[in-house]
């Protein structure tokens, strides 16, 4: 029972490789190009507003309301990343419903480099909002003293990114998998709503924290996970 989509190679020229966490994540990323062109090159303002218009629209609504609520900023400048990071590992997620597919996620590789876009995303914000003195300063606050181990906070949290959204998937993965194979006619259905319950979770938590880091970030503290 292979749970690691890094192992299942589809296609090998030499050294080239494409196994399936790189398909499965252009997969993700290919509906969510075309799905939000689909929703998009329509909007309406007048009713009956369209029911995946809609859709997108309580989605939009949600999210920049978690932002605000966050930040205590305006949500708009943090609304395509965060927005983008919940919908793809969400759908990424929910996908294991369909038979064969491996969530991306279940990938130690696809959750560092989510984790590292969140580590790009916060000193960007950061000195965009504070500028690149005020954003240095906070390194050294409260003293001089905390300077290393405030970088290393920023490693540090960046891993646990990477690993809890990995460990969480690549469990459920597994579990799943035993029970299937134990009792094959009653645990699927079971399974499935659970590893659709754990992967919404999953999103929103890890957006949920790439925001409260980045919120730090520009409001003048730091914040560890």
């Amino acid at each position: 029972m292979i749970n690691n989509p890094d192992q299942i190679i589809l296609w090998q020229y030499g050294f080239v490789k494409i196994n399936a966490t790189l398909a499965f994540t252009w997969l993700v990323m290919a509906l969510l190009t075309v799905g939000s062109f689909l929703i998009t090159r329509r909007l309406s303002v007048d009713a009956p507003i369209p029911r995946l218009q809609n859709l997108l629209e309580v989605i939009v609504f949600h999210t920049n309301k978690q932002i605000r609520e966050i930040s205590q900023q305006k949500p708009g400048r943090y609304l395509p990343l965060i927005g983008t990071l919940f919908l793809f590992i969400f759908l990424a997620n929910l996908l294991a419903v369909v038979p064969g597919y491996i969530p991306p996620t279940a990938s130690l590789s696809t959750t560092t480099a989510l984790a590292i876009c969140v580590f790009i995303a916060v000193p960007a914000y950061g000195i965009s909002q504070l500028g690149l003195w005020r954003y240095l300063k906070q390194y050294l606050s409260p003293t001089v003293f905390m300077l290393p181990f405030n970088i290393i906070g920023e490693f540090s949290r960046t891993l646990a990114l990477a690993v809890r959204l990995y460990g969480n998937i690549m469990s459920g993965t597994v579990v799943a998998g035993i029970l299937i194979s134990l009792t094959p006619f009653f645990f699927p259905i079971v399974m499935q709503l659970l590893g659709l319950l754990t992967g919404s979770i999953q999103a929103y938590i890890f957006s949920i924290l790439a925001m409260v880091y980045i919120a730090s970030a520009t409001s003048g503290g730091k914040t560890d996970s």
